[in-house]
């Protein structure tokens, strides 16, 4: 199995044990601001296993196909878990604003309860806090789009090196044929070259031989 995936599996596996003991100690509390604390660090934590789940999809697929199936199946059961984290989440958040809702209505309800500026200021501090939830999100959101470019394109750079790394080795292996090559055609030259000597030594031998023997003939009848 992939080392990389097994870390993000690693780490997805703890933080999702930590989301599940955090969701059910803040469903013990009262309502309250340690209650909406604990909801937000739930909706944070929430987000980075996300990311893991999308940093684990993107190194599967990048897997060969036996493995990759394996691994995808596994991650669907990831998702399937996490969906039913966020739902329970959901409920949290769901009966803290009904709550703060209600406790609204009574304080406006009783005069002495709530003031008209005390609930400007609630309802400012509700605004603020939705804008930096709504910077946070879309400032994980092109985080993560960035890096999954940036995996995209170290997988493209991967493939061209591997590209690369074959084409040297074929230019290499040619290399070593041209050397064989220049081998084979000095020995086949050197052979030549001897052959060449050997014939012109076997030339000369006949001329002389048919010299002597003409000598011979033509001068002693």
């Amino acid at each position: 199995m992939s080392e990389v995936f097994e870390g993000y599996e690693r780490q997805y596996c703890e933080l999702s044990v930590n989301l599940s003991r955090k969701c059910n100690s803040a469903a013990q509390l009262a309502d309250g601001e340690p209650k909406k604390q604990q909801i937000s660090e739930l909706k944070v934590g929430l987000d980075d296993a996300d990311v893991l789940i999308r940093k684990m999809d993107l190194e599967a697929r990048s897997l060969q196909s036996s493995l990759k199936a394996t691994l995808l199946a596994k991650l669907r059961e990831y998702k399937s878990d996490l969906n039913k984290l966020k739902k329970e989440v959901n409920k949290l958040t769901l009966t803290s604003a009904n709550q703060a809702a209600h406790d609204l209505e009574s304080g406006m309800m009783d005069p002495h309860a709530a003031s008209a500026n005390q609930r400007e200021r609630l309802a400012m501090s509700t605004e603020r806090l939705d804008q930096s939830s709504d910077r946070i999100r879309e400032s994980r959101r092109i985080a993560l789009e960035t890096e999954e470019l940036s995996v995209l394109i170290l997988g493209d750079l991967h493939q061209q090196r591997e590209t690369l790394l074959h084409s040297h080795n074929k230019l290499h292996g040619v290399d070593d044929a041209i050397d064989k090559s220049k081998k084979i055609l000095t020995s086949m030259s050197r052979r030549i070259s001897r052959n060449k000597w050997i014939m012109g030594s076997v030339i000369g031998v006949l001329i002389l031989a048919i010299i002597i023997i003409l000598y011979f003939k033509l001068f002693h009848h």
